[in-house]
């Protein structure tokens, strides 16, 4: 069906159920919706929007994002959604790539918009009340009945702000986006009565059809935050809305983890080698931990999806432990966007699932010894192509019509998926043997003090570049035991000459975290110098390091 289709038929069969909200809003009824999606989409029609014009929309979460998004839909224009934090400049060259005639945008970066040269752009709608800001409106509206969009038509242009290049405009139709909405289900068991909480960018293919477009397909209600989910706002929503599902990125609960879960068992030695050492004990405490995570996120939640990048297996394994209903998916803006995943009864360790019902995957030629190779896919989920770039388009299908994911990827005896990183990430060794940065990034970011890494080649060498909690490296320095990193035993006396020199002792502690690493990775992978970088990784939207500008 076409998106029209799927909200038309929503707003019928479930007209007086809560639709979108605010936490602390009053919902709209799927009635509600209806009345104000016409209102907008007669806005768009006077103010001379047709057929197959682009219209952006720049903006947080807020309920007339969603109105927006069905409006212009539903006309036959397609939605340009804007992810907020994104650069100016990179905000510029979408709305001018895009040729978007109209934008909506809220008054925070309605003032950016402002500085913009743009030959198209003609319109600024306020999305926080629907009024013109700037554009005049048309003497004539498109004719009635002649702008209904069918399946095959683009619905979107989502530009990805990839980890190792330039954005791209993903082309995806309405039939990609309400097919692989469908297919969502087969994970996550949605239904009428299912309340979401959404704390990921609806601009992101990830929340925009596993959080947005599929629970309101099945007549479910959608929450958003008044502000950015920080602690402070996200604990007080959990307990108002008592969500039953959320999507999030793998970030997210590896901070909960790593925050409140490690800090508080290393703040008692005792306790704290117990937990490392003593399997039954770690099980325990991750029971009990779990029962009060699960009262934190409002006691009812039964689908907490996990996806746009690798969870750390230090972390999945509390998870299964805790007994936290998690599901790991895995997709693509490029295939709208879930290729795999599984319900959270069926979680298999640090797979991403099998592929979907629909959805054709192989491993373009795997490695002998490992399996490992670049998927590929098919199914009526795949996009239509890259906006304007037929080349950059051709160079991403085989010639029989396979799309290249460009992730390195291999299957179990039960056809389950298991992610190795990114096949541009990739590192060749001096032998021919293949080096996953992300694999070695993993244990140096379990390390106590580190905030996060990156491993890179450089003339020939692997080089890893770490940022660190300053303040959490000052009781590392002190406190960590003899399975992590030596300090304490051999290096009492140096310390006490070097207190006032903490340049030294950051020099020592990176020597210890090169020599920690490479007790813990194959002879291949070790890493010849750590750099310390002085502010965090620029990342994109789903938490990913933007590896190019680092290369």
């Amino acid at each position: 069906m076409t998106l029209k289709e799927l909200f038309d038929r929503s707003c019928s069969q479930h007209a007086d159920r809560a639709a979108v909200s605010f936490v602390n809003g009053t919902p709209l009824t799927y009635a509600d919706m209806k009345h104000e999606v016409e209102k907008t989409t007669e806005l768009l029609g006077n103010i001379g929007v047709h057929k197959s014009d682009r219209v952006a929309v720049l903006s947080a979460n807020m309920p007339n994002w969603c109105i927006a998004y069905f409006a212009i839909v539903g006309m036959g224009a397609v939605v340009v959604p804007i992810l907020p934090d994104f650069h100016p400049d990179e905000i510029q060259n979408i709305l001018q790539h895009s040729g978007s005639k109209a934008i909506f945008v809220s008054q925070k970066y309605s003032a950016t918009i402002d500085k913009f040269q743009s030959e198209t752009l003609t319109h600024k709608i306020a999305i926080e009340d629907f009024s013109l800001i700037s554009g005049e409106y048309a003497i004539t509206s498109p004719p009635s009945g002649k702008s209904h969009p069918v399946e095959t038509d683009t619905a979107s242009i989502i530009f990805t702000s990839g980890t190792t290049g330039r954005s791209k405009g993903v082309m995806l139709s309405h039939r990609n986006i309400t097919v692989n909405a469908e297919m969502c289900l087969q994970v996550t068991n949605t239904d009428k009565n299912d309340v979401f909480l959404s704390i990921l960018p609806l601009s992101h293919a990830y929340e925009n059809t596993l959080a947005f477009i599929m629970p309101f397909m099945m007549g479910a209600s959608i929450y958003y935050l008044e502000k950015p989910p920080t602690a402070s706002v996200l604990i007080p929503a959990l307990e108002k809305v008592r969500p039953t599902s959320m999507a999030s990125v793998p970030l997210v609960i590896e901070k909960l983890y790593r925050n409140q879960v490690q800090e508080k068992m290393k703040r008692l030695k005792p306790v704290w080698l117990l937990y490392n050492h003593f399997v039954p004990f770690r099980k325990i405490v991750h029971y009990f931990v779990g029962i009060k995570l699960r009262k934190t996120f409002g006691g009812r939640l039964r689908f907490f999806g996990i996806g746009g990048a690798r969870i750390d297996a230090i972390v999945e394994r509390f998870l299964r432990e805790a007994r936290f209903p998690y599901a790991i998916g895995y997709g693509l803006t490029e295939t709208s966007p879930l290729i795999s995943g599984t319900h959270p009864s069926h979680v298999r360790f640090q797979s991403i699932g099998k592929a979907l019902d629909g959805i054709r995957v192989k491993i373009d030629s795997p490695d002998p010894r490992t399996g490992v190779g670049e998927l590929l896919v098919k199914g009526e989920s795949v996009m239509q192509g890259y906006y304007r770039d037929p080349e950059l388009t051709r160079s991403v299908f085989t010639d029989d019509g396979w799309f290249r994911s460009g992730d390195l990827c291999f299957f179990d005896k039960r056809q389950r998926l298991f992610l190795k990183g990114r096949l541009k990430t990739m590192i060749v060794g001096a032998s021919g043997e293949n080096i996953y940065p992300e694999d070695i990034e993993s244990v140096i970011n379990n390390v106590r003090g580190v905030l996060e890494s990156l491993v890179l080649e450089q003339k020939g060498k692997l080089v890893a570049m770490v940022c660190l909690n300053m303040d959490e490296l000052e009781k590392t320095v002190q406190q960590m035991h003899a399975n992590t990193i030596q300090y304490i035993s051999d290096k009492k006396e140096e310390w006490s000459r070097q207190k006032e020199d903490w340049n030294k002792q950051i020099d020592i502690f990176l020597e210890d975290l090169k020599n920690h690493v490479n007790h813990r990775v194959n002879r291949f992978s070790q890493i010849h110098s750590v750099i310390l970088v002085s502010a965090p990784f620029e990342k994109t939207p789903t938490q990913k390091i933007k590896r190019y500008l680092y290369s």
